[in-house]
């Protein structure tokens, strides 16, 4: 007889828990760096891809916890690497939106997810400045800070606000600028916050209507791509759509993703 797997609940209650200690304890590395403290940074795979002490101590910080709380369970983080199994993997982004942190701009995120098989079934995404705590458990919705969530429902695309990001590689960036450009005439407006993971959030909660992004990494979407499907949101992930491109995320309310979908391909998803 195989082993149980875990509710998605109680997993949700674990991410939860972690991302919590560990917005806390970003949030105090900030209050110290914007007071005038020193913090280390270094670049990874561009010299405007940063990554600071914090990023690492904030991982560190979550793969502990998650020791202690889930002994056994691999970790796959931004930072430490590790590999996905197909019982249940914790998937850690200790600081999602790492430039905004260094700027001291306050949106960036903590984001855990728990996933079975490569599918995330349990989210937490925290914000260290404004304590917001977005949540979801599959087949039981999404929730900010107690409020159950729900997508928007604009009537057409051309009033609907998109949400981007953009690759850290300049040859990439200047074809997703072209995508974007492109969009533009088919679309209310367009936003660029800097995090994925709150990016997919504000999906959920209605406060943009749609999210497209090419090139984000499992820890980017694992939590805040179920939050949004959770509240509602189609839901389209790296390797899924081969049209809209290998390595696109697509969030958007169900009245205009079938729409952004068709717009993003004509204007050359694909080739991004």
């Amino acid at each position: 007889m195989g082993a149980v797997e875990p509710e998605p609940a109680a997993l949700a209650a674990v991410a939860e828990q972690v991302a919590v200690e560990a917005a806390e304890l970003v949030g105090r590395a900030r209050e110290s760096m914007l007071a005038g403290g020193a913090v280390t940074v270094d670049t990874k795979t561009s010299k405007t891809d940063v990554v600071t002490a914090v990023d690492h101590q904030s991982e560190r910080f979550l793969r502990a916890r998650l020791a202690e709380l889930r002994p056994g369970e691999p970790v796959l983080g931004e930072e430490g690497g590790g590999e996905a199994g197909d019982a249940v993997t914790w998937v850690v982004d200790p600081i999602d939106g790492t430039v905004n942190f260094l700027y001291g701009l306050p949106e960036f995120s903590v984001s855990v997810a728990a996933q079975i098989a490569g599918v995330s079934v349990a989210g937490a995404v925290v914000e260290p400045v404004s304590g917001r705590r977005w949540t979801a458990a599959r087949g039981e919705g999404a929730w900010l800070d107690g409020r159950r969530l729900r997508v928007s429902s604009p009537e057409r695309l051309d009033v609907a606000l998109l949400g981007t990001g953009f690759s850290y590689r300049p040859e990439r960036r200047a074809r997703q600028a072209e995508l974007i450009a492109g969009l533009l005439g088919h679309v209310r407006d367009i936003r660029r916050p800097g995090s994925a993971s709150l990016d997919l959030c504000a999906v959920a909660a209605g406060w943009t209507d749609a999210y497209l992004e090419h090139g984000l990494k499992r820890w980017d979407w694992a939590a805040g791509a179920l939050i949004a499907e959770e509240a509602g949101a189609v839901v389209s992930l790296p390797g899924q759509d081969r049209e809209l491109g290998s390595d696109a995320t697509l969030a958007a309310a169900p009245s205009v993703a079938a729409e952004l979908r068709e717009a993003a391909i004509k204007c050359g998803a694909a080739g991004v």
